[in-house]
């Protein structure tokens, strides 16, 4: 092992940790920014997950059928067939449940507005495409914005405070968005989302009530493709979803939250993460695949000033068993932490792609805030990566001082394989608050071309670590 790996790699032992959580209000009880506490060794930690599992469960439907045909819509993708979902969807819900058929047929609509005990169904063959005129997405709805509540166009397929609402199928729902709709708003010349992204931060740091942030008609903030806003037993399984504005699933505020056996095959749009649970609490991803422009996984948990007043953490949050492909991350953390991040754990998952950056992720700065905690990973294949295979960095957009310091930690890496990439790790701290607790267990990174960088972290423990051949201690 040369010099500088050596000096990149000299740190402190860590130790173990902390009390059980069930609930957001026993999370903002038990704990308190700003504390450290090392992570819990194994099997400690992992025996939390089929607890976690046990309160997973997903919504149950009753056994009545209404198909959207039966209210006008017709498959030829040509026909606008908001009405007929709108319709459907009501005569769904009043009957008190059931589920929403989507035949096989391709059905050109705007926006999906789910409610109580509602299944949406697609059948093989049935294709769901989204309008590309941003009328058909309003009147404005309740909404996040990267963590920031405001009233905006409707993402394409929404709920809001609704209790056992799923999605399911093996069709596909496609966004429609290409670089001259949704997607060209993401940059410069106008018409551009950069202004309304300021005006929209500034009204949040100024504490202007959302409901008089009102965007949509004449603004550029782009909606997601299905968001879930503050609902209870939700349910995702089976479809594919395609060429989001941005985001592709946006579960925020949710509790009871399953997503299986899902593909997000979007790797060409701006900010096109593939699933964003946002201050959710008991979350299972399990058997996915993720084909995406941005994130694959990002659990998230509000950001900056709004974080702050809405103050929720996103908690038990497990991946299983998924595919990343393409992507800035194949699992991450952040940006928006301010409401805190704990209890995450990831296994069983393969990630490779020329165009996959990083396998493990975490991204905060001083100016979000917050907490990521209790992270835990194991038995990981990273075949390639394109940057380093595990980061760390709590200088997001180079901010690397600011008012609010986040407290990074106690994250626990086992039984990951990296192939080839630049560098094994990426580790920046603050110099006024360092990352306090990372260890690598029973890993082995094959072909790094670089040395890792290490900066502003105590507490970095690597047993049983291999980088390109050699043993690396500390």
């Amino acid at each position: 092992m040369n010099r500088s790996r050596r000096r990149f790699l000299a740190a402190a032992a860590g130790a173990a940790l902390a009390p059980q959580l069930i609930g957001r209000a026993e999370a903002a009880a038990a704990y308190e920014p700003g504390t450290y506490e090392p992570a819990t060794h194994e099997p400690g930690a992992w025996a939390r997950v089929p607890q976690i599992r046990r309160r997973i469960r997903p919504p149950r439907f009753p056994r009545r059928t209404f198909p959207v045909t039966d209210h006008g819509a017709v498959g030829d993708g040509a026909t606008m067939c908001t009405d007929a979902f709108r319709q459907a969807i009501a005569a769904c819900a009043t009957a008190g449940g059931g589920r929403v058929l989507v035949p096989a047929g391709t059905y050109l609509t705007g926006a999906i507005h789910l409610a109580d005990n509602v299944e949406l169904h697609l059948e093989a063959g049935a294709t769901i495409k989204f309008s590309r005129n941003p009328a058909d997405y309003l009147p404005v709805v309740y909404t996040r914005y990267e963590g920031v509540e405001l009233m905006n166009y409707s993402p394409f397929v929404y709920a809001y405070d609704r209790t056992n609402v799923a999605i399911t199928g093996s069709g596909t729902i496609d966004g429609q968005a290409d670089a001259t709709h949704w997607w060209d708003w993401s940059g410069d010349p106008p018409p551009a989302e950069k202004p309304d992204k300021a005006l929209l931060a500034a009204m949040a740091e100024q504490g202007v009530p959302v409901a008089e942030r009102v965007f949509g008609a004449g603004h550029y903030l782009r909606p997601n493709l299905i968001q879930l806003y503050r609902c209870r037993n939700v349910l995702i399984e089976g479809v594919t979803v395609k060429d989001s504005p941005m985001w592709n699933i946006h579960p925020v505020l949710c509790t009871n939250v399953t997503i299986r056996e899902v593909t997000v095959d979007s790797p060409n749009g701006p900010n096109n993460d593939g699933c964003d649970p946002e201050s959710c609490v008991d979350v299972l991803i399990e058997r996915c695949e993720f084909n995406t422009g941005d994130d694959c996984v990002a659990i998230k948990a509000g950001k900056n000033a709004d974080g702050r007043r809405v103050n929720a953490p996103a908690m038990n949050v497990l991946v299983d068993s998924c595919v990343m492909r393409d992507g800035n991350g194949g699992v991450t953390i952040g940006s928006e932490t301010t409401g805190g991040v704990r209890w995450v754990f990831a296994w069983n998952c393969t990630m490779s792609s020329p165009n996959l950056e990083r396998a493990v992720r975490v991204k905060t700065n001083p100016d979000r805030g917050g907490y990521v905690r209790d992270v835990y990973f194991r038995d990981i294949t990273v075949a390639q990566a394109a940057d380093s295979v595990i980061e760390v960095a709590l200088n997001y957009e180079n901010k690397d001082t600011g008012p609010y310091y986040p407290d990074v930690g106690a994250i626990d890496i086992r039984r990951l394989r990296a192939g080839r990439a630049p560098r094994a790790f990426y580790l920046i701290g603050n110099p006024a608050n360092p990352i306090r607790g990372v260890r690598v267990t029973d890993s082995v990174f094959e072909e790094m071309a670089e040395d890792d960088v290490v900066r502003d972290v105590t507490d970095l423990v690597l047993r049983n670590v291999w980088i390109n051949g050699r043993r690396v201690t500390t």
